[in-house]
């Protein structure tokens, strides 16, 4: 089971390790290292996270919160 923690929260310098997008979500594992992913790739990798994550960090709440960019705002 994994659960979710307070810990230090994620700000714009940390980046997805899988793409370099703004990381969301920090899964800890057991040996302390910290997985940092966007919110995309987390859930592509949800279910196999939460079996062997000892913690899940989940910020994507904030994506609700964010400005749109002025590209997106052109469309």
């Amino acid at each position: 089971m994994t659960t979710t923690i307070a810990a230090s929260p994620l700000t714009a310098a940390d980046r997805c390790d899988r793409c370099g997008a703004q990381a969301y979500i920090r899964a800890t594992m057991e040996s302390g290292f910290d997985l940092l992913l966007c919110a995309h790739h987390f859930h592509e990798n949800e279910d196999r996270l939460r079996e062997i994550a000892v913690s899940i960090l989940d910020e994507t709440d904030r994506l609700a919160n964010v400005e749109p960019t002025a590209a997106a705002e052109e469309r």
